[in-house]
């Protein structure tokens, strides 16, 4: 696709009285838990207490340092870190982050940096590699592998937030579990696990976590929650029978209640201003839009969004764009940023979950021309009022901006920021 001659303009048949209605600013009405001051120190003495018995002096642990964008994320593992060494273990970090990075050492240790997560900054020494070691089998036959650097140390301790996964459902869905599983395994853990559809996906991770926890290896997890203004709200380690058990569980619960969702049935035109993998694996959170594009997943019934402008993605993604499928239309300059080597071997990883996520949606030149076309093509007429939305992001959702068409629906609670 020449994008300069895109970008320097299509004749569109926008009808001459369409009108891109005006917004505005609404605070949406949320869960407000209590906040952790200090993750750094809640994290250091909670592994302090959990792990306190299952250490012995020497033992080395590598400690999985994530992709996403969790607030606190470099105090989150450097008091892990601290905890560990206090009780006389020798800590170091992996990238434990499956394919992202596409799917080189160097690009997770990227990814990391871009993240803030660095040698200086966690207090450990970063071992990034992208070999893997096949350490068990689950009773199903299915191998599990491990990197290199974490496959050779004591233990591994996946360090997560806990939330509701774009690919599936299950007890247990994104968490200390799917990082120990699929992100240890780098690019062949993620590809076996994703490959499948969500049932089986689903069931490959408590699997995997059953015949990971059977070979030792495992010391636990360090596992957050997030409000849905972007808060730790909760920091709490997990003992090795607890990552993918009942304490997990009972977490995943938890955070469902917090996700953030858009409060309207029935929406027009969702606009984006940003997707990114810090902010979803999917780069736009289909828990939110209610698009989740899976064979075998249903897509929820609310809200229900007829058109989605994505107007750009972060420089954290690196130009990674799994899940760009879910926007239908998108600016050139959007366009212009997509690494399609690293976003197609993200895709592939995925297996059936990257498939409709990856198709390319309509590029218009500008982002007036997106939203223009977006309203054109809801299914109203371009005279007819249009519920529209627009939110930063799909992460920490605490206001967005509503046409005057939805005024009238805001939520119990919510209020107009004047």
């Amino acid at each position: 696709m020449n994008w300069d001659q895109l970008a320097a303009g299509v004749e569109l048949p926008f009808h001459a009285d369409l009108k891109v209605p005006a917004l505005t600013e609404i605070r949406l009405a949320m869960p407000q838990p209590d906040v952790v001051a200090d993750v750094a120190a809640v994290a250091h003495a909670s592994v302090v207490d959990r792990f306190a018995g299952s250490i012995t002096p020497g033992m080395t642990v590598a400690v999985g340092g994530g992709s996403r964008g969790l607030k606190e994320r470099v105090a989150l593992l450097r008091g892990t870190i601290t905890g560990l060494r206090a009780l006389g273990a020798e800590p170091f970090v992996v990238p434990a982050m499956g394919s992202h990075g596409g799917a080189k050492a160097e690009g997770q240790l990227a990814m990391l940096q871009s993240l803030g997560i660095t040698e200086e900054s966690v207090g450990a020494e970063i071992r990034a590699t992208m070999e893997t070691v096949e350490v068990a089998r689950t009773a199903a036959g299915m191998p599990l592998y491990l990197d290199r650097h974490a496959a050779g140390a004591d233990r591994i301790l996946p360090v997560n937030r806990i939330k509701p996964h774009t690919c599936f459902t299950g007890p247990i869905e994104s968490g200390c579990a799917k990082m120990a599983v699929v992100g240890f395994g780098k690019q062949p853990g993620a590809a076996q696990i994703h490959a499948c559809g969500p049932v089986e996906m689903r069931d490959r991770i408590v699997d995997g976590i059953a015949a990971l926890r059977s070979t030792g290896r495992l010391l636990g997890g360090v596992a957050s929650i997030e409000s849905a203004d972007g808060e730790v709200v909760r920091v709490e380690a997990l003992s090795a029978d607890g990552v993918g058990g009942q304490d997990e569980i009972d977490l995943t619960n938890y955070s469902r209640d917090l996700v953030p969702a858009l409060p309207f049935p029935q929406i027009d035109v969702l606009i984006i201003d940003k997707g990114g993998k810090d902010i979803s694996g999917t780069t736009i959170d289909p828990n939110v839009t209610g698009r989740f594009w899976v064979h075998g997943l249903r897509d929820l019934a609310e809200p229900d969004v007829s058109a989605i402008v994505l107007l750009d993605i972060t420089a954290v993604s690196a130009g990674n764009a799994l899940g760009i499928g879910f926007a239908d239309f998108i600016p050139v300059a959007l366009a212009q940023k997509i690494d399609w080597q690293k976003t197609y071997i993200n895709c592939f990883t995925a297996g059936i979950a990257g498939l409709r996520r990856s198709r390319m949606p309509m590029v218009l030149p500008t982002e007036d021309d997106c939203v223009k076309a977006a309203l054109s093509m809801c299914g109203r007429a371009f005279d007819q009022p249009k519920r529209v939305v627009r939110i930063e992001s799909t992460l920490h959702l605490t206001r967005c901006w509503v046409s005057d068409a939805l005024l009238r629906e805001l939520p119990a609670g919510a209020a107009v920021v004047v």
